[in-house]
């Protein structure tokens, strides 16, 4: 269920505060506040709500700098259909989930 909507990255985090979502899925590129910051200062606030990034960016330094803000799903925008779903339960579930669109090293097999 959706419990909120914000146009910029800031009120993303003013709503993740009030409303205490269980998963918040942002974009990088927003206005105000982007998406890594807005995670970074949920991080810092303490707050439980896990992170998906569903975005167009398929640089391996985005999905670095989203899971170092502590994403836990990196969803592109091209799989959405596909892939947010799983991803954002495999956040309630506490695991990672980078989409298959991603050329990753740490995604490489062996």
């Amino acid at each position: 269920m959706v419990v909120g909507t914000a146009e910029d990255g800031m009120h993303a985090v003013e709503l993740a505060m009030n409303l205490k979502p269980d998963v918040l899925v942002l974009d990088i590129s927003m206005p105000v506040v982007n998406g890594i910051e807005a995670a970074c200062q949920l991080k810092k606030k303490a707050a439980q709500t896990r992170i998906v990034f569903l975005t167009v960016h398929t640089d391996p330094e985005f999905v670095e700098a989203a899971l170092t803000a502590g994403a836990l799903g990196y969803v592109l925008k091209a799989f959405v259909a596909a892939e947010l779903v799983p991803a954002l339960r495999a956040a309630l579930l506490g695991e990672i989930f980078i989409s298959q669109g991603i050329q990753w090293p740490q995604l490489a097999q062996p």
